[in-house]
């Protein structure tokens, strides 16, 4: 896959969390090749690629409400296998037989896409980079069994070696049997069981009875006081069975052989299967993903507008689900909905501390890697997304020790790279501009940066809690304020972002509630300076209709996702309407054909049977169902079987 610019790859990945995503992704796949992908995808800077992605992942939904997902839990991960097989040496038998069940899983994907409706596209040209493989996995299963045992019948050499193995076995266990029998014989024995030696069977003779048995000692025991003697009448049969084992050794060798250059033979395609299986494997994911966590797959949108619905943080989700109760319900995730580039390029979000700042401009970020990595995201449907060429961010200490950098110094830098690389289709994410530093020089700085991020054309969400910097929206035309809420009253985050109104740190008021006292608190607010009481007085005249403007800009475009939702259920019932008249239609056409001695299904007994006669004037029909003929109405009559028209 393709991913986005190598500089800032591993940086913005790691810190939007990105690889969370890859576990959860993972987790949900059936096949260790599938769960191997899914650990390696990435985000694309190309639409098309994008677009394509999210378009599998759309249509495996769709698939998987027909007929299911795609059955690759019996893929296995055979490429070592696969190398090995060009080796002189070639794949031992068990080994074949993971290639075997792992080539007959292929074709129950083939099966599985020749289902497919004819619109899932690509799908089915996925589906057809999945090779019929069939005929080599019943080749290899003819000559080796599914725990990987060669077959006795691989060959018909192999067949006669091991019948006469099997005799000669026979026949020594004859003559062991007969030896074991005379108390003349187990007396001198340290006990009365044959036992086994170099492949040959052989008697536990007491060494101080040595000559009592007649035949060849070709042993002690460790401690000398037991010899292991095969008796004469043995040693032929025992010759016997060792040469035919090797001759056994040497046609299986040849067997596995042939089998396994048939494998390289195949092996590129087989390759191409295996993986082509894999993806399908993680689009399933993907699709059980969007399950789970109520994931939509968003727009892609041309005109560079971002447009996040109800937008949640998919660690955070996870999270809560994995501390909740086992069938109890999990603490819900405040969503928030969050748009750039139509009205306003950057996004300027303030408030308290642990208010859900940092967490916002996450949220932003990692959905937007996931939407560029073909994910569904957890938001609500509407939900859009561009295609970014370049995510940059600054989030959270960058601090160098071995470089004995300061946080300052150490964002500066991170500033440093992002303004050289920002540009149109780049998102940019900042966290605490301006910190680090004298508040005034940090507010001049990250005020520059701004503008700077504003003539380059990116797109921008930043916080921070320098004041001065909330009064940059109302200077520039293509900036605007947003806030998470806090309750003053119960000194909690409510997480809520509210676009176009700026927040404010409540310092004051936070200290008021903790007891500081009533006069100290009025010296602070004396110490505030003019500019910033202007400034909360100018804010505080806007607020109410600014409110209203975004409430009437959120009520629009529910209203808005509200139609385009009703439109597609219509369309939905008037595709299922359309689908049950061509069904009604060949049933029809079914019925009108059959006539005695049709065979047919009869729904209400569960099996087949024959017509005799057809009633059609009166709605029936008389059918053999075994012992008895059953006068039934049409409706119960189905193809044999139950099978589809």
């Amino acid at each position: 896959m393709r991913t986005l610019a190598a500089t800032m790859d591993q940086h913005v990945l790691d810190k939007l969390q990105f690889d969370q995503v890859r576990r959860m992704l993972a987790d949900r796949c059936r096949c260790h090749l599938g769960k191997e992908l899914a650990g390696r995808i990435s985000p694309s800077a190309s639409a098309t690629m994008v677009g394509r992605w999210l378009g599998q992942v759309r249509e495996m939904t769709a698939a998987a409400e027909a007929i299911g997902l795609a059955p690759v839990g019996a893929v296995r991960d055979i490429r070592e296998a696969l190398r090995k097989s060009e080796h002189p040496a070639g794949l031992e038998a068990d080994e074949l037989a993971m290639v075997a069940s792992t080539l007959e899983a292929t074709g129950l994907i083939n099966a599985w896409g020749e289902t497919l409706a004819d619109e899932l596209e690509l799908l089915k040209r996925l589906v057809e980079r999945v090779g019929d493989f069939t005929p080599v996995a019943r080749k290899i299963q003819e000559a080796v069994d599914e725990r990987g045992h060669v077959r006795d019948h691989a060959s018909a050499k192999l067949a006669t070696i091991r019948g006469t193995i099997a005799k000669a076995s026979d026949q020594i266990d004859v003559v062991f049997r007969r030896l074991l029998r005379h108390s003349s014989v187990t007396r001198y024995l340290q006990y009365a069981n044959a036992t086994i030696h170099a492949d040959r069977k052989v008697l536990p003779l007491k060494s101080e009875h040595r000559g009592r048995i007649e035949g060849i000692v070709h042993r002690s025991s460790d401690s000398g006081a037991t010899l292991f003697v095969e008796p004469t009448e043995a040693v032929e049969l025992n010759n016997t069975i060792v040469r035919l084992g090797l001759e056994e050794h040497k046609e299986i060798t040849r067997i596995l052989g042939a089998l396994s250059r048939l494998v390289h033979v195949n092996a590129e395609g087989i390759l191409k299967s295996i993986e082509a299986a894999a993806v399908l494997d993680v689009l399933g994911a993907k699709v059980c993903y969007a399950r789970d966590y109520r994931g939509v797959i968003a727009e892609v949108a041309a005109d560079g507008v971002l447009d996040l619905v109800d937008a949640r943080h998919p660690v955070l989700e996870k999270i809560f689900a994995d501390e909740a109760a086992p069938g109890g319900p999990a603490r819900s995730v405040v969503p928030i909905s969050v748009r750039l580039g139509e009205d306003f390029d950057l996004l300027v979000i303030t408030g308290p501390n642990t208010g859900g700042k940092t967490v916002a401009i996450k949220t932003v970020g990692l959905l937007a890697l996931m939407h560029q990595a073909g994910v569904p995201i957890p938001a609500a449907a509407g939900s859009k997304l561009p295609v970014f060429k370049n995510v940059f961010v600054d989030i959270g200490d960058e601090q160098s020790i071995e470089q004995s950098l300061s946080t300052f110094s150490s964002h500066l830098r991170t500033m440093l790279e992002i303004l050289r690389g920002a540009g149109k289709n780049s998102l940019v994410l900042i966290d605490e501009l301006g910190a680090g530093t004298d508040p005034d020089e940090g507010a001049a700085i990250g005020r520059a940066i701004m503008e700077a991020l504003l003539e380059a054309g990116a797109s921008a969400v930043i916080t921070t809690h320098l004041s001065t910097l909330k009064g940059v929206a109302f200077t520039e035309p293509r900036v605007d304020n947003a806030s998470v809420e806090f309750d003053v009253e119960t000194l909690r985050p409510l997480y809520n972002l509210r676009l176009g109104e700026p927040g404010n740190s409540n310092a004051l008021i936070i200290a008021e509630r903790l007891g500081l006292p009533r006069s100290v608190i009025n010296r602070a607010r004396a110490h505030l300076g003019d500019r910033q009481q202007a400034l909360t007085r100018a804010i505080a005249g806007t607020l109410a209709t600014r409110r209203e403007a975004e409430q009437a800009r959120v009520d629009a475009r529910r209203a808005e996702l509200e139609a385009v939702r009703r439109q597609e259920e219509l369309a939905r019932q008037s595709r299922a309407l359309d689908d049950a008249r061509q069904e009604h239609a060949r049933w029809v056409a079914w019925i009108n054909s059959l006539s005695a001695g049709d065979e047919v299904y009869l729904r209400t007994f569960g099996r087949n049977g024959k017509i005799v006669r057809m009633q059609l004037h009166q709605q029936s029909a008389l059918v053999s169902a075994g012992a008895m003929d059953v006068q039934v109405n049409l409706k119960e009559l189905a193809p044999p079987n139950g099978g589809a028209l």
